[in-house]
């Protein structure tokens, strides 16, 4: 029969490992699925995704608030993101994690128009886009306020991104939990298996 001291150990191991593990998840790497196709080409519907919270900073456990930063998220950077609730849907969608790719940062002049994106005037090669019913939703032309960027879809038909939301179409870049980094786990294709985002 054990010993209560080994079983005081035992015990301390096995919630210092869970410990490490919890702080692992919350403050450096951690997977999430992909539950809609909005991303579509790049990310398929049960995609199993790895972001990485250290891409722009260091934020302490689950805390909004940036601690340290050393970079800002830079155009088309896939990332992942929660925003404040949108008073225009019935359910509360402030603890929502969303997978949208940075299409302007802070400082740019914006506007898509039809299928063309610009920024800064000049039409951008967005090879990584689709459109499910050959139209898109425009989105006037508009400066990016400091410290926010704006965030489409890859599948610009089928996406609930800056383009509809009533609060504000710009995202402070606290918000952003991390860049997402590789597929890990493929909904569809195994030859996808650690495939780069891009």
């Amino acid at each position: 029969m054990k010993s209560f001291a080994e079983i005081r150990s035992f015990v301390f191991s096995l919630g210092s490992v869970l410990l490490l593990a919890f702080m692992f998840k919350a403050t450096i790497l951690e997977l999430y699925v992909i539950p809609s196709g909005s991303m579509i080409p790049t990310l398929q519907i049960d995609d199993r995704i790895a972001v990485w919270k250290l891409s722009y900073g260091f934020r302490f456990l689950g805390f909004q608030k940036t601690l340290l930063a050393w970079s800002s998220p830079e155009r088309q950077d896939v990332v992942v993101f929660t925003r404040e609730d949108d008073p225009l849907t019935k359910e509360d969608e402030s603890d929502t994690n969303i997978i949208k790719r940075v299409v302007a940062i802070g400082g740019d002049n914006v506007e898509l128009r039809g299928k063309e994106l610009f920024v800064n005037g000049e039409k951008q090669k967005e090879d990584f886009v689709q459109y499910e019913f050959d139209g898109t939703t425009d989105f006037p032309a508009q400066k990016v306020p400091p410290g926010h960027v704006l965030l489409l879809g890859d599948n610009r038909d089928n996406s609930k991104d800056s383009r509809f939301w009533s609060n504000s179409p710009f995202l402070p870049i606290d918000n952003i939990k991390g860049e997402a980094i590789t597929i890990v786990w493929p909904g569809d294709k195994w030859d996808r298996w650690f495939n780069l985002i891009k």
